[in-house]
């Protein structure tokens, strides 16, 4: 396999991160291209790789950090391993309520209260299959996608190993500068020493060119450093960078184990959690049926005993009606005692009325009669009256 370019490298590295959609925009310039210029005539294609990937380099670990620290599951897992806790401790409270037969008022509340709160628990079994195929479906999405951009940074540290390789390259041009500088200016300096003449316009051209060189010593020695701190740091940084790759893999790595062995827990244990819903369902009936069945019992012998106790009376009153007296003598009795009674006072009654009746009308009579004689009296003195009495 060809070696690959610190820039073939470098396009690898962006093309996995553009097929997932996550080039968006452009990175900002970084201060180190500017740094750079300052030794680009040193070769200027390898500094120009260089720049480009440092410059690349910021924006390219942004996007991954933001992407990896992103991917969450652990929080679903722990919901689900919670809802499993819930079940294997409801599902024992429920055994222990049944271990007596009977359950009391206060536990058929905290009943009441367990499933408002979390439902039953053939619900939260129901409830954790369906966040278990939502989770797993999107963790597999998730750990493929963390792979793909792990694979790009991968490449991206190839490019930064050849950046590596390609800086003391850059150094080593750099040192020779620096010392062929240093030879310049050692040379000019022995000129000067030599000099014995007294041509002051001679000495004075043998200085300026000593300060010259000297000053051409001082740019290529800091061109040199710029160099040594290039090469120096991309090494500590592409050695540093294996070492928190490492942890990366190790992170991907540990989030693997655990979707397998959340997908081999639940597949291997789901028929036990359906038959402890099943079995616990079932018993909630057992338990209605049971309790259905007891007051059937009781009722209908209550029933019996109560039959006992007010058959007989019921039974005895209706022999009695049935043969029995109609009706009572003593109620003739006194029904005739009552008539004959008043019978006997209506004829006294009759009798004391006709007197009145007849001393009333003799009292009339003679109260007319009066009457007509003083209207006599008066038609007789010549009174008028219109009054005429028969």
């Amino acid at each position: 396999m060809a070696k690959l370019s610190t820039l073939q490298y470098l396009d690898k590295a962006l093309g996995g991160l553009r097929e997932l959609g996550l080039l968006k925009g452009k990175s900002d310039p970084v201060p180190i291209v500017t740094l750079l210029d300052q030794i680009s005539d040193l070769d200027r294609d390898k500094v120009t790789a260089i720049a480009r990937t440092l410059n690349q380099a910021s924006y390219f670990n942004e996007v991954v950090r933001e992407q990896v620290s992103g991917i969450k599951v652990a929080d679903r897992y722990e919901g689900i391993t919670n809802a499993f806790n819930s079940i294997r401790d409801d599902s024992k409270a429920l055994v222990d309520q049944y271990a007596d037969g009977k359950i009391g008022t206060m536990e058929k509340i905290s009943n009441i209260w367990m499933k408002m709160r979390r439902g039953t628990i053939a619900d939260r079994f129901e409830k954790i299959k369906g966040i278990y195929a939502d989770v797993t479906e999107e963790t597999s999405n998730q750990i493929e996608r963390e792979q793909l951009i792990l694979e790009a940074y991968m490449d991206f540290r190839g490019a930064m190993k050849n950046a590596e390789v390609l800086s003391f390259d850059v150094l080593n041009k750099a040192e020779g500068e620096l010392e062929s500088a240093k030879e310049a200016v050692g040379k000019a300096v022995t000129n000067i020493e030599s000099y014995t003449g007294d041509d002051q316009t001679e000495r004075a051209t043998l200085e300026l060119d000593r300060d010259e060189k000297l000053r051409a010593l001082q740019t290529a020695d800091k061109r040199y450093q710029v160099a040594k701190d290039l090469s120096d740091n991309l090494t500590v940084g592409y050695n540093t960078s294996e070492v928190v790759m490492a942890r990366l893999v190790q992170t991907k790595n540990a989030k693997e184990r655990v979707y397998a062995q959340s997908i081999s827990f639940f597949s291997t244990n789901e028929v036990v959690l359906t038959a402890l819903s099943a079995t616990l369902t079932g018993m909630h009936g057992l338990h209605e049926s049971t309790q259905t069945l007891e007051a059937m019992k009781k009722g209908v012998n209550d029933s019996l005993e109560v039959l006992s106790e007010v058959g007989d009376k019921v039974q005895e009153a209706a022999v009695k009606a049935g043969y029995g007296p109609t009706v009572s003598a003593a109620a003739v009795k006194k029904l005739l005692d009552s008539v004959i009674a008043y019978q006997e006072r209506s004829q006294e009654i009759i009798a004391e009325m006709r007197t009145l009746a007849t001393e009333n009308s003799k009292e009339i009579r003679v109260i007319v009669e009066d009457g007509k004689r003083r209207l006599a009296r008066l038609a007789e003195t010549g009174a008028s009256s219109t009054l005429l009495l028969d």
